[in-house]
């Protein structure tokens, strides 16, 4: 059974920072993308960063709102994906959704919540 485990939310004041991990277990075939998505409140989900393999190589895409703001990393021997956030913005406010993509599947995570307030 596939699962995958978030953590790392929080409350942090504007300018903070916050890392989040996701942790997939259960997957036994290659995986092809990692990445993480976000839902403010009243919001649709959406891209924050992803980190796509194309043999030995890692691509990582960012939304424009995150540029130079947030780092995506990969682990591919632990399954582990991870979001370095720094100078945190109320607007980056939302539950965070780890997404792991394999050939003919895709999973996702429970969510977490980072909250950014003074």
């Amino acid at each position: 059974q596939v699962q995958l485990v978030e953590s790392g939310g929080g409350l942090v004041q504007p300018g903070g920072s916050l890392r989040l991990s996701c942790a997939a277990s259960g997957i036994s075939i290659s995986i092809n993308a990692m990445g993480w998505y976000r839902q403010p409140p009243g919001k649709e989900r959406e891209l924050v960063a992803d980190i796509t393999s194309r043999g030995w190589i890692n691509y990582a895409d960012y939304a424009d709102s995150v540029k130079g703001r947030f780092t995506i990393s990969r682990d591919s021997a632990k399954n582990a994906v991870y979001l370095q956030m720094s100078g945190l913005k109320p607007e980056d406010t939302a539950v965070y959704y780890c997404r792991v993509v394999t050939i003919g599947n895709d999973y996702w995570g429970q969510g977490t919540q980072v909250t950014v307030s003074s």
